[in-house]
């Protein structure tokens, strides 16, 4: 008995000592789990804090000086590449916006007479240089300056901070420059507003003086103009009339009509010229070939013009539009040249170079508000019918005796108001309801995210009040401007100097060509033998006869 009292006594106590050594290891394993959970959630603490200081990171502006504390942030990788490439589109498209006051030169240089040819290429520096000025003033700061409030123009009609650019570079606390957007922007703008101008002086060439077309280009540029922007691209009321709000890509109405329309009046208060309608044989074209060249520089131009318009290249989507752009753009100007062309042919028996110029420009003007709202084939029926609208607007002027030696009206006036209603007739939303406009490939869509039925119908409205109002905005100042001009005889020039030529009476040289059509000359050519030369046009050439055929000799 007393041995196997022992024994469970001894069992007991082994029993004991496992049951002790079990519970310390579940112990120790217990206390491993929590270290690995506490482990745990302190990483899972700093994730959160290092996301908490990136949010408050991606709140701060972004610097080309990197991070400072709590006030910049570098730029990301993306945000690099992406800037870049805005930078290097807008400054070439801008570029090429800028050449197209070559073009303007050439067209309105050769649609003019010899010897005023001077005079309209005065008239042409002088609006990109007293236009840069006028743009830099006050142009920028009315149009885009703001201040904006929920993405819209605060007062909805003109801006009124940043003139002379100021804003454009800021400080940091540090005293470091930090430079914006601001001039990208103000560069490619400046070469729209310029263009504005510039259409003016085709309307009232060959009889305005110098120092009066100067002022009127200089409010132009200052003021017209860039209360239209202000309305439109700079999200002021027309942006935000209705549902769908106007729809104008790259200024069919903003910037062709702007200047059509002040062509138009300035060509009415200013006058025919003098002996225009008595003999209109004296008033036709010098140079066809400055005229073609001309035209091929704008259409290069209108790539920069409309594809530019996009405003960015730092997407795929970017890049669709640019290219659905230049289709439509390219189609609209070959359709445009071939429709006056055919017309031209069908009303005289004879090939009209100078209405095949014109055409194309009208087909351009008539796709620079649509082009990024349509297709292709839209475009082809978009131009028929623009070139239609200027041949009609050119014949009516002629009609009433409005003297528009470039016919500067019925290109970009009537042509671009053509153009307007356009962008909101041929939309290519789906089954003629749902409108896209500066959706693009998108639909206008609701709070919902589906897309607005009618919206086409608030379209045509907000681009039928554009049409509107760009014509009395534009008439009305540009009346306000000359006719007092005109009072005060600083805006015509003289019938004597008219006669004499411009460039004769106020220029040094006296003529733009210095080569003149000698007697020896004009012997030749009646013998029908003329030696490579070039003639001068301010006297009348003599006809060209052919030249007797040499007879045929036996080899």
């Amino acid at each position: 008995m007393k041995m196997v009292k022992t024994g469970l006594a001894l069992l007991g106590a082994v029993l004991c000592a496992a049951s002790e050594e079990s519970l310390q290891e579940r112990v120790a394993a217990l206390e491993r789990l929590l270290a690995q959970q506490e482990q745990l959630l302190d990483q899972q603490m700093q994730q959160l804090q290092s996301s908490e200081r990136r949010l408050q990171l991606d709140d701060l502006p972004p610097s080309i000086h990197g991070a400072t504390t709590n006030v910049t942030r570098a730029y990301t990788a993306s945000e690099e590449v992406k800037g870049a490439l805005d930078h290097m589109w807008l400054i070439v498209c801008g570029a090429m916006v800028m050449f197209m006051q070559a073009g303007f030169a050439m067209v309105e240089s050769g649609c003019c007479r010899a010897k005023n040819v001077q005079n309209i290429l005065l008239k042409n520096l002088s609006d990109v240089c007293v236009g840069t000025i006028g743009w830099w003033f006050s142009g920028w700061a009315i149009a885009y300056g703001g201040p904006m409030k929920d993405g819209l123009l605060e007062n909805g009609f003109m801006g009124h901070e940043q003139w002379f650019g100021i804003g454009f570079v800021g400080y940091k606390q540090d005293g470091q420059l930090e430079p914006t957007t601001g001039m990208l922007n103000w560069f490619f703008q400046w070469a729209f507003c310029s263009a504005a101008a510039t259409i003016v002086s085709g309307g009232v060439a060959e009889r305005v003086s110098f120092g009066g077309y100067v002022c009127y280009s200089f409010l132009m540029t200052a003021f017209v103009y860039p209360v239209i922007v202000a309305w439109t691209w700079g999200y002021g009321w027309l942006a935000s009339i209705n549902s769908a709000g106007f729809m104008d890509f790259a200024g069919s109405g903003v910037v062709h009509m702007t200047g059509g329309v002040g062509a138009l009046v300035g060509a009415v208060i200013a006058g025919p010229r003098t002996g225009r309608f008595e003999n209109p044989e004296q008033f036709g074209p010098h140079s066809l070939p400055l005229m073609v060249l001309g035209t091929f520089i704008l259409w290069f131009g209108w790539y920069g013009f409309n594809c530019g318009s996009t405003l960015g290249m730092n997407s795929i989507s970017s890049g669709f539009m640019a290219a659905q752009v230049a289709m439509n753009t390219t189609i609209a100007a070959a359709t445009g040249g071939l429709v006056v062309f055919i017309l031209r042919l069908a009303m005289t028996r004879k090939y009209d170079i100078g209405g095949f110029c014109n055409g194309i420009l009208a087909g351009l003007v008539s796709i620079t508000a649509p082009c990024g709202n349509v297709e292709c084939g839209s475009a082809f029926g978009i131009a028929i019918l623009g070139a239609c609208v200027y041949q009609g607007a050119s014949s009516l002027l002629q009609k009433l005796k409005v003297d528009d030696p470039i016919d500067a009206f019925a290109v970009h006036g009537a042509a671009g108001a053509w153009g307007v209603l356009a962008a909101a007739l041929f939309d290519w939303g789906k089954d003629m309801d749902f409108h896209h406009g500066w959706s693009g490939f998108g639909c206008v869509a609701g709070e919902d995210g589906s897309c607005v039925s009618g919206a086409n119908g608030d379209a045509l409205a907000a681009n039928l009040l554009e049409v509107v109002m760009i014509l009395l905005w534009t008439a009305f100042w540009t009346t306000a401007i000359m006719l007092p001009l005109r009072l005060a005889g600083l805006l015509r020039v003289s019938d004597e100097d008219q006669e004499s030529g411009i460039d004769t009476v106020k220029h040094s040289p006296t003529k733009a060509y210095s080569i003149e059509v000698t007697a020896a000359d004009k012997a030749e050519i009646s013998q029908g033998t003329p030696k490579a030369f070039i003639s001068n046009p301010q006297a009348p050439s003599p006809p060209m006869e052919a030249a007797p055929m040499a007879p045929e000799t036996e080899p």
